[in-house]
């Protein structure tokens, strides 16, 4: 199922063969991934796992892990840990820009309707 809000990078296209051979990781090993929660593949109405780019970029993140020595579980904690610092980013980016938003409006209003001088 597709949904025109969703973007490109998040649609699942690649069923599971197709994404073990393009990440050079095990079926087998990408459904201990999905159960270990570093995964979660859409799924189609027949229940079919559908993997997208997003997906085989997290793959690859979590084979540098894994290739660091770090267990799943350790895996799981970065990943998630990664995915709030870049949210973090996200809200902290948008507060700045809103900040220099209401800056502008109050310089705006200020010019409109400067403060009365003082005698």
């Amino acid at each position: 199922m597709t949904d025109g809000s969703t973007p490109r990078s998040a649609r699942g296209v690649y069923g599971i063969s197709v994404t073990s051979e393009l990440s050079g990781i095990a079926p087998q090993t990408l459904r201990l991934y999905e159960r270990r929660g570093l995964l979660t593949p859409s799924r189609s109405d027949g229940g079919t796992r559908r993997y997208s780019d997003d997906d085989l970029e997290r793959i690859e993140r979590i084979t540098e892990l894994v290739e660091q020595g770090i267990n799943l579980a350790g895996v799981c904690q970065i990943l998630d840990l990664e995915n709030r610092n870049t949210q973090l980013e996200s809200d902290y980016t948008a507060l700045e820009l809103r900040n220099a938003e209401l800056a502008a409006d109050r310089t705006a209003t200020q010019r409109r309707h400067p403060a009365p001088k003082k005698r």
